[in-house]
């Protein structure tokens, strides 16, 4: 699959050729990160601290809290590795410093190898000391202690001329279980598709950013279809993944959903449907994703208005329940609850709610049967509810702070901060 690339200098994103050579700078990365993030994983590399002039961790800390990200450059110990995973990036990509002592010390499935090659010899310090190893050799020494490769052709790295497509399936058979990103000149949908038949990703900088390939044409390389008119399933689910309902998609509508960032649809009454168009319940896309078979996609979304229902239902199976249901409730309530309600006197008495909070969390602790548990517990949900609502804050942030907090490999004590 794709994984698209943000190099950092001084703070701007930028682009270089062959490593050295400074070819464009794109300015702030934040709107950049939001775009490229829709299409899943990033690849975030300090082009700074790898050549050992700088940092720009302030920045890869915000990029982190905008999309998924896989951080490198400049990474050369166990306890700079540690506090980038404990920041929330999925994984870390180690190039210099990826030797056994250092890996070893950290949790595989969330480390990358960087093997930056020049004519098949590896180089490191940032691409200007040579190793005198070749890929395949530096695969045979580190594929116990990583869960992947990433392999740049810096030869190739931002001429748009092709990567080296030659090499890719000696790489694959030596990389055995290690998942393979190969980076460096890759410049077609073409390319991108083949590499996914091979078994790898494909990581695009220069092709992106000068727009010799688009961000959905990239995506969509891999994707195929086994159906006759070759759409897309697409399952489309709310920012905190209850499903709302099935559409289709196809290369023109996948297009435009992500150039617009909304709810886009193919119709096969309508042709490309723009969701919400006509009835205002219009979608805010989030995110797209494609299943392990690459033959059905995933859209999650913002749904506003009355619902994804032409019924007018919150989804195509009627109105949604749980938690997310008296969530999407309580924000409404905070708009129109009448003068007087307890909802609107919670909302607007701050050490009302304040008191419930505590009084429910005490009744809680006390709570001794297992449907006082249940009940307590509901009450004490929908006044946190409540809290969240008052602070706008929404649930898919408490969701995203808790998915980072799982991916943190330093472990805290954990004590009661009051006896």
């Amino acid at each position: 699959m794709l994984i698209p690339s943000i190099d950092l200098m001084k703070g701007n994103a930028v682009q270089l050729i062959g490593g050295k050579q400074f070819e464009l700078d794109a300015g702030d990365p934040r709107p950049i990160a939001r775009n490229f993030g829709m299409v899943g994983t990033i690849a975030v590399v300090d082009l700074d601290a790898a050549l050992g002039q700088g940092s720009n961790s302030e920045t890869i800390r915000e990029l982190i809290r905008i999309a998924p990200c896989r951080v490198g450059g400049g990474i050369r110990s166990v306890a700079a590795a540690r506090e980038w995973l404990d920041a929330g990036a999925e994984s870390v990509v180690l190039g210099t410093a990826a030797r056994p002592e250092i890996l070893r010390e950290l949790p595989r499935d969330r480390v990358v190898a960087a093997l930056d090659a020049v004519n098949d010899l590896v180089v490191v310090d940032g691409w200007r000391t040579g190793t005198g190893k070749t890929v395949l050799e530096r695969i045979e020494e580190l594929r116990d202690f990583v869960s992947g490769f990433l392999v740049t052709f810096v030869e190739r790295e931002g001429r748009l001329g092709g990567t080296r497509m030659d090499a890719v399936g000696a790489i694959v058979a030596a990389a055995g279980p290690a998942r393979v990103t190969i980076a460096g000149g890759i410049t077609t949908a073409d390319e991108v598709a083949a590499l996914d038949r091979m078994g790898c990703d494909a990581q695009l900088g220069m092709a992106l950013y000068k727009n010799r390939l688009s961000l959905a044409d990239a995506f969509a390389a891999p994707l195929r279809s086994d159906r006759e008119d070759g759409l897309w399933p697409t399952v489309v689910v709310d920012e905190n993944e209850q499903a709302l309902g099935l559409a289709y998609s196809n290369r023109a509508s996948l297009q435009a959903a992500i150039d617009s960032r909304q709810g886009v649809y193919h119709s096969r009454e309508r042709g490309l449907w723009v969701k919400g168009k006509t009835s205002g319940a219009t979608q805010e896309l989030l995110r797209v994703a494609a299943d392990c078979d690459r033959d059905t996609l995933r859209f999650t979304v913002r749904q506003k208005g009355a619902g994804f229902c032409h019924r007018e239902t919150r989804t195509c199976w009627g109105q949604g329940r749980g938690l997310n249901e008296l969530f999407r409730r309580l924000q409404q309530r905070s708009v129109d609850a009448p003068a007087g309600s307890y909802t609107r006197r919670l909302l607007d008495d701050a050490p009302l709610l304040n008191s419930k909070l505590i009084e429910e969390a005490h009744e809680l602790i006390v709570a001794n049967s297992r449907d006082e548990v249940i009940a307590e517990s509901a009450d004490l949900l929908y006044f946190t509810l409540v809290r969240l609502v008052s602070a706008g804050v929404n649930l898919e942030h408490v969701a995203a702070e808790l998915d980072r907090r799982q991916l943190r490999v330093s472990r805290r004590a954990g004590d009661a901060k009051f006896a």
